[in-house]
């Protein structure tokens, strides 16, 4: 058995882990909790931003239609301010409300993007107008199913320009779905790190069979995959110091610290990620 603490509002709550060298699946150990990125690392991470306040809310839009335009916009060779800036503007000057066409969402996104502070150019501009033009209007007929998401992703996976990735993240963030997985480039690396992904599979030619061990990975931890999914995008997507650690690359040496203690003061300056390790 292994003891942390998380430090909440109110004081000091206790969280017993398995031991480091138990196993949680086949070949994967749960690992000590302060190992990034064991599993017992993610498990810590996951109640801890339970008690303290959680990810930011999944949902991107306030209907269907908008999460649906939200995550066509973002994804692959889209940075993700980029992706949400261009969201905004097609919400803010109201075309997701309707079945706008493929030429008024092009004029829309080949206007600058301010992002940060500068004026950036929206990439594939042209098919993915198109790719929102059609998808808002299969989702004006009103028969996408919402009982699981699944059903809805097995429905979004028939429209254009939507593959399995996209079509499980509108899922999961619209339904808080825990029956599907968002296997993004942080994810595979994860679970590549800790055994849980066979290296010779890739998420092109066997994303489902991924994500099965992913909710697998889940549901024997304990979490729901929506909650994981999250904080391991969270934490990566900001902490490119920990993507280095994880592939074993070598980080500077920091003056007055050791390599290893920067990178622990990077992952750790948000309060939420604070840790005391009995």
């Amino acid at each position: 058995m292994q003891t942390a603490a998380i430090l909440g509002p109110v004081g000091v709550i206790q969280l017993e882990l398995p031991a480091a060298s138990e196993m949680l699946l086949p070949g994967v150990p749960w690992g000590r909790v302060e190992g990034f990125p064991t599993p017992a690392y993610w498990a810590y991470q996951v109640m801890s931003k339970r008690i303290l306040g959680g990810p930011p809310e999944y949902k991107l839009g306030h209907t269907l239609a908008e999460e649906v335009a939200a995550c066509l916009l973002g994804g692959h060779g889209i940075p993700a301010a980029v992706g949400l800036v261009a969201f905004e503007r097609l919400r803010e000057r109201g075309v997701l409300a309707g079945t706008p066409s493929e030429e008024e969402l092009l004029t829309l996104l080949e206007e600058p993007l301010t992002v940060h502070g500068r004026a950036v150019r929206y990439r594939f501009a042209k098919q993915k107008a198109r790719y929102v033009s059609e998808a808002l209007k299969r989702v004006a007929t009103g028969d996408a199913p919402l009982n699981t998401g699944r059903a809805l992703r097995d429905w979004l996976l028939q429209l254009n320009g939507v593959g399995p990735k996209t079509a499980s993240w509108i899922a999961r963030n619209w339904l808080r779905a825990d029956d599907v997985a968002i296997l993004d480039v942080h994810i595979l690396r994860v679970g590549v790190a800790i055994g849980l992904f066979p290296k010779n599979l890739t998420v092109e030619r066997h994303y489902f069979a991924l994500e099965e061990l992913f909710l697998t990975f889940s549901r024997s931890m304990g979490v729901r995959a929506s909650e994981l999914d999250a904080v391991i995008w969270f934490e990566m997507a900001r902490s490119p110091l920990s993507i280095q650690v994880m592939l074993g690359n070598k980080l500077p040496p920091a003056s007055g610290s050791s390599a290893k203690g920067r990178a622990t003061k990077q992952r750790h300056s948000d309060p939420a990620q604070t840790s005391l390790l009995i």
